[in-house]
C-alpha cells in the first residue's frame, strides 16, 4: 500500500511567548518494509535554522528555536510511504520461551537503538507495577513462546479494556487506564509494554499512523485520523521486533506506518519543547492518511 500522509500541529497561546525550543518528531524512522519518500517539515513563522538528527532512541528528531515573540505555532509535516506487510504475518515461528528470551536478548552485544535489553526495565511512564505484573502473571506462563505469549496480551487488553477518548488524558498513568478499565491507544500501549516487560519480554512504545477505513457508504473525512500507537516485542534473533496493535487485536500489517519506537510515549512524543513565560497553550492537530494505490481497501 502507499499512502499520502500529512501532520498539522497548530499551537496557540493566550499571550506572547518567548525563546521557544521545540523537538519535533514526525519524520518516520527506516523500518523493514517501509520505503518513505518526499518528507517535507514547514513550520510558521519559519525558524533561522532547523537541525535534524537521531533522538535518545529509535526516533528521528528535528530541533530549532524562536528568538522573537509568538502567539501561534503551525507546525506540517508531509511524506509518501510505501508500506509492505512484514514477513512475520505469514510465518508459523513462534520465537523462544519466554523463560529463555530474557536471558537471550540480555546476552546480545547490541547496544544500539534497537537492542533488546534497552526495552526490559522500566522506563519514565512505563514504570513498574504490581497490578499489572500479577494481572500478566495470570495470562502467562514460562513455557509460553513469545509470539503467543504476545497474541495473550494483546487479545486480552482487547476484551477487557473500552476504548474511550474522553476517559484518559495525554498524562494519565497507565495504572489508572488499568484500573478503570478504559483508555486510548497511548494507554493500552503503555499497560502491554509495563505487562510484557514484568514476564521478561523486550516491549517497546511504537508511535505511528494507521490507515482508518470508513464504514460502508461513507466518504473519508480528511484530517479526522490521529496518530496512533502500538507495541513492538523481540521476539528472539529470528523474529526481531515484532508490531503488536491491542487497540485492534491485530499484529501491525501494511495499515502501520511507523514512526518512531522508544521505552514509552516521552521518548518518541511528536512534539515537545519549552518557552519563556506563562500563557495558557492550547494544541490542535489534523492528521490524514491518504491511500493511493487505485484498488480498493479489502
Amino acid at each position: 500500500m502507499r499512502y499520502a500522509v500529512s501532520h498539522k500541529t497548530t499551537l496557540a497561546y493566550a499571550a506572547p511567548v518567548r525563546l521557544a525550543q521545540f523537538n519535533v518528531r514526525l519524520r518516520p524512522a527506516a523500518w523493514p518494509g517501509q520505503v518513505v519518500s518526499d518528507y517535507a517539515l514547514t513550520v510558521d513563522p519559519q525558524p533561522a535554522r532547523i537541525s535534524e538528527g537521531d533522538g535518545s532512541y529509535y526516533v528521528n528528531e528535528a530541533r530549532f528555536g524562536l528568538q522573537e515573540a509568538i502567539e501561534r505555532l503551525t507546525i506540517e509535516s508531509r511524506f509518501t510511504v510505501e508500506r509492505e506487510d512484514a514477513p512475520f504475518l505469514f510465518s508459523d515461528e513462534k520465537g523462544p520461551a519466554l523463560n529463555d528470551l530474557r536471558e537471550k536478548a540480555m546476552a546480545l552485544p547490541d547496544l544500539s537503538a534497537l537492542g533488546p535489553a534497552s526495552y526490559s526495565f522500566a522506563s519514565p511512564i512505563a514504570v513498574a507495577e504490581h497490578e499489572i505484573a500479577l494481572w500478566a502473571a495470570n495470562h502467562l506462563d514460562e513455557a509460553m513462546p513469545v509470539m503467543e505469549a504476545g497474541r495473550t496480551l494483546m487479545e486480552a487488553i482487547h476484551s477487557e479494556f473500552t476504548f474511550d477518548a474522553r476517559a484518559t488524558a495525554t498524562d494519565t498513568a497507565p495504572i489508572e487506564a488499568f484500573r478503570n478499565r478504559h483508555g486510548v491507544c497511548q494507554d493500552f500501549t503503555h499497560v502491554m509494554i509495563i505487562a510484557a516487560r514484568a514476564r521478561g519480554i523486550p516491549a517497546a512504545y511504537v508511535s505511528g499512523y494507521l490507515r482508518t477505513i470508513p464504514p460502508e457508504g461513507k466518504a473519508r473525512l480528511v484530517g479526522a485520523d490521529a496518530m496512533h500507537a502500538w507495541v513492538n516485542l523481540w521476539c528472539g534473533e529470528t523474529l526481531g521486533w515484532v508490531g503488536f496493535d491491542p487497540t485492534n487485536n491485530k499484529l501491525a500489517d501494511a495499515d502501520h506506518i511507523l514512526v518512531g519506537m522508544g521505552r514509552d510515549y516521552s521518548d518518541v512524543a511528536p512534539l515537545d519543547g519549552t518557552f519563556r513565560g506563562n500563557s495558557e497553550q492550547t494544541m490542535f492537530y489534523a492528521v490524514d492518511v491518504a491511500p493511493l494505490d487505485a484498488s480498493p481497501p479489502a
